[in-house]
C-alpha cells in the first residue's frame, strides 16, 4: 500500500525556519502579507506552536497601531489571519477587523454579472469587470470561513456562488485547467494561459470548501465545487514534472518551474484526500523540499503577475525574490503534510 512518505522532524524543522523568514520581511497589509500569515496561521493551527502564533499577534498588532489601508479585494486577504488571531485569543479588536472586511465586500466591493466580485487591488478601478482566480483566495474562501463562523446561510452562499462563477468563467471545461483571468466586458480570457497560481489559487481553495463547510453536500453550488476541482486535478496530475512540480505555464516545457503554484496544488491533493493522488504527493514533497533553503527561504517562486499580455510575459517573470505568497503556500502545505488523514473532505463526491 503506497503511504504518504516523510520525515516529520524535517518537516517541523524546515516550517520553523520559513516562518521565522517570513517575519523577517517587511511586507505591509496586502495580499503578500494575507499569503505568508494564512501560511502561519496554518502551522499554528496544525502544530499549536505558540510561538507562531505570538510573531504573528506582535506584528498585527503594530500594523493595527499603524493603520489599517483601505479595503480591496486583495487587502481582504488578511482576513484570513485574523480569523485565526479572533479564534486564538477571543480578543473582539481582530474580530473587529474580520467585519470590516466582510462588510466591504458584502456592500461596497465592485461587482458584475451575477453579483461577481472584480478582482481589486487598489482602490481604483484597475481591471473592470474583469474575475482572477486570485479572488477566490483573498476574498471568497475568507467569506466562506466567516458565513460558517457565523453560521450565515446568505455570506455562505455569497462565497459559494463567487466559487460557481469563477469556474464557469475561468475553467476550461476541455481540458480541466484554469484560466488565469476572464474580462467580461470583451467576453474572453485575454491572453489565454493556463497559469500555474491560478490553477493553485483556485485547486487550494476548493479543496477546502469541503473541510470546512458543515453538510457541504446539501448546498447545490457545492457540487459544483467538487465537480470542478475533481476534473482539475484529473489534469494537474498529468502536467507534474519529473521533479514533482508544475510550472509556471501548466502546458508550457518552456516554462520554469514554480513553487508558490506547484505548493498550493500539492496542498489541494492532499486535503482532497483521494488516494490515487499520493504518488503524486510524494513528488512533490521531494520536489517542494528541495527548493527551501536552510534559512527558510521559499526559492523559485514567481513575482506578482497581472494577466500578462502573451506567453513570454509570464515566462520572464522573475523568481529571484522571496515573496510572501511563496512563504505561505508553502507552509499551508507544510501544515497540509503533516495534517494527512486528519482532515475531514467532501468523500466520494
Amino acid at each position: 500500500m503506497v503511504e504518504l512518505e516523510f520525515d516529520k522532524n524535517k518537516i517541523e524543522e524546515l516550517m520553523d525556519a520559513v516562518v521565522e523568514r517570513t517575519m523577517r520581511m517587511d511586507m505591509t497589509w496586502d495580499w503578500s502579507c494575507g499569503v505568508g500569515y494564512y501560511g502561519i496561521s496554518r502551522a499554528y493551527e496544525v502544530t499549536k506552536n505558540e510561538k507562531y502564533l505570538t510573531l504573528m499577534k506582535e506584528r498585527i498588532d503594530e500594523y493595527m497601531e499603524l493603520g489599517l489601508p483601505e479595503w480591496t479585494v486583495n487587502t481582504c486577504a488578511m482576513g484570513h489571519c485574523m480569523i485565526t488571531l479572533y479564534e486564538a485569543t477571543g480578543d473582539e479588536k481582530y474580530w473587529n477587523v474580520v467585519l470590516s472586511k466582510l462588510d466591504y465586500l458584502r456592500n461596497h466591493a465592485l461587482r458584475f454579472g451575477d453579483s461577481v466580485l472584480q478582482h481589486t487591488v487598489s482602490v481604483n478601478n484597475d481591471f473592470p469587470e474583469q474575475a482572477w482566480a486570485d479572488t477566490l483566495f483573498m476574498a471568497a474562501y475568507f467569506m466562506l470561513r466567516v458565513g460558517v463562523k457565523l453560521n450565515d446561510q446568505e455570506i455562505i452562499e455569497d462565497a459559494l456562488n463567487q466559487y460557481y462563477w469563477h469556474i464557469n468563467y475561468l475553467q476550461d471545461p476541455q481540458t480541466g485547467l484554469w484560466y488565469h483571468g476572464y474580462d467580461n466586458i470583451a467576453g474572453n480570457h485575454m491572453s489565454g494561459f493556463y497559469w500555474g497560481r491560478a490553477n493553485a489559487w483556485a485547486a487550494y481553495t476548493m479543496s477546502r470548501v469541503g473541510v470546512i463547510l458543515p453538510e457541504c453536500y446539501l448546498y447545490p453550488k457545492f457540487m459544483d465545487v467538487a465537480g470542478s476541482l475533481n476534473e482539475q486535478l484529473a489534469a494537474l496530475k498529468l502536467l507534474q514534472t519529473e521533479n514533482g512540480l508544475w510550472r509556471t505555464i501548466l502546458d508550457d516545457p518552456e516554462s520554469y518551474e514554480e513553487i508558490s503554484a506547484s505548493c498550493g496544488i500539492a496542498a489541494a491533493m492532499l486535503t482532497k484526500g483521494n488516494p490515487l493522488h499520493i504518488k503524486y504527493i510524494n513528488k512533490s514533497i521531494k520536489g517542494v523540499l528541495e527548493h527551501i533553503s536552510s534559512d527558510g527561504r521559499v526559492l523559485d517562486v514567481s513575482g506578482g503577475t497581472a494577466v500578462m499580455k502573451d506567453r513570454d510575459g509570464y515566462r520572464n517573470i522573475s523568481k529571484r525574490w522571496t515573496q510572501g505568497w511563496g512563504q505561505g503556500l508553502a507552509l499551508a502545505f507544510l501544515a497540509d503534510v503533516l495534517d494527512y488523514g486528519n482532515t475531514r473532505c467532501d468523500g466520494a463526491l
